[in-house]
This record gives structure tokens, C-alpha cells and sequence, in this order.
């Protein structure tokens, strides 16, 4: 019996995740403010501000907030992964970084914003469509996004917590866009 990396991107996204998670806890305490958290203010000038765009989903606050992100990844990127292939989710997985990071910086300038929970969200759209046939739209698909995306509309209208609700809806749409893009 051997141990198989059943699912590259997934576990590389999850092993990467945690590793920032490790040193900035110990031995690198600015590395999130410094590379993996969305910039606040923006600086158009600064190289590193781009980058932050697509690296702020590698960067997590603390545990809890690490295991609550990679607990769905881990759970439904490798079943994405062998329904679309790995260069597809991880694809997506850049399109969601750059969406969430961006429409953040964008709308919410003076907000940090760091986390996989776009992903996530990405990820729970996705896989609510992966049979899908052209011309029909899965109820599963319509059910969960009133219980997962009309939560977080909800959350955002009556809540004030330090939880983007925001990226949580544009990473669902992201995913629900790719869902009906992507042809299997």
C-alpha cells in the first residue's frame, strides 16, 4: 500500500497555504502584511502589490481560520480536479484570487483582505454544476446558491464582522461563471 498525490494542485494549494501559515506564526510575523494579504492602500507603482492580488489566498490570520478554508478545499478540490483536471481548477483558482483580490482593492481600498475563502466558495459553485447538461441548469445549482451565496448576501446586509462576505459572493459567481464556461 502506498500514499498517491491524488490531487497536485489541491494539496501543493493546501501545502503552500499552510506553510506561510507555519512561519508567520513563528519565525516571519510580517510575512501576510508584507506578500499574502491584499494591499491597503494600492499602489499602482509598487511590483509587489500586483502579486499580493493573486497570493493574498495563501495567507490566513491563524488556524482556525486556515483549517475553516482548507477543510472544503481539501474535501472538494481533488473531486473538481478529476472531473475538470488539474490545470483547470488551478486556473480557476487564479481567476478567483484575481477576482476576489482586485473587486476588494477596488470597491474596499482601506480593507485588508486575506484568506482561501473565495476559493472556497469558487470551489462549493463549481462542484454543484459538474453534471450539468447545455440547455438545463441543475437544481442543485439553484438551491445552493440560495443557501450558500443568499446567505452571504444576507450576512453582508446584517452582520459586521471581520469576515468578506464580498469575496465569499464573487468567488460563488466566479465559480458558477466557469461551472457553465467550461465544457467537460
Amino acid at each position: 500500500m502506498r500514499i498517491r498525490y491524488n490531487a497536485p494542485v489541491t494539496l501543493t494549494f493546501t501545502l503552500l497555504a499552510a506553510i506561510v501559515l507555519v512561519l508567520s506564526q513563528t519565525i516571519a510575523p510580517s510575512l501576510i502584511p508584507t506578500v499574502f494579504s491584499t494591499p491597503a492602500p494600492f499602489h499602482s507603482n509598487a511590483f509587489v502589490d500586483y502579486i499580493k492580488l493573486f497570493t493574498h489566498v495563501l495567507g490566513h490570520a491563524n488556524i482556525q481560520h486556515f483549517i475553516g478554508n482548507f477543510t472544503m478545499i481539501l474535501l472538494l478540490g481533488p473531486i473538481l480536479e478529476s472531473v475538470y483536471g488539474s490545470g483547470f481548477l488551478l486556473l480557476s483558482i487564479l481567476i478567483t484570487a484575481l477576482a476576489t483580490g482586485l473587486s476588494n482593492t477596488i470597491l474596499f481600498p482601506n480593507v485588508v483582505l486575506l484568506g482561501a475563502s473565495g476559493v472556497v466558495f469558487m470551489m462549493i459553485m463549481l462542484s454543484s454544476i459538474t453534471n450539468f447538461s447545455k440547455g438545463e441548469v441543475p437544481l442543485t445549482f439553484i438551491l445552493i446558491m440560495i443557501v450558500y451565496l443568499g446567505g452571504q448576501v444576507w450576512d453582508a446586509l446584517t452582520k459586521q464582522d471581520n469576515i468578506s462576505q464580498f469575496s465569499h459572493i464573487i468567488g460563488g459567481l466566479v465559480g458558477s461563471f466557469l461551472g457553465f464556461y467550461r465544457k467537460k
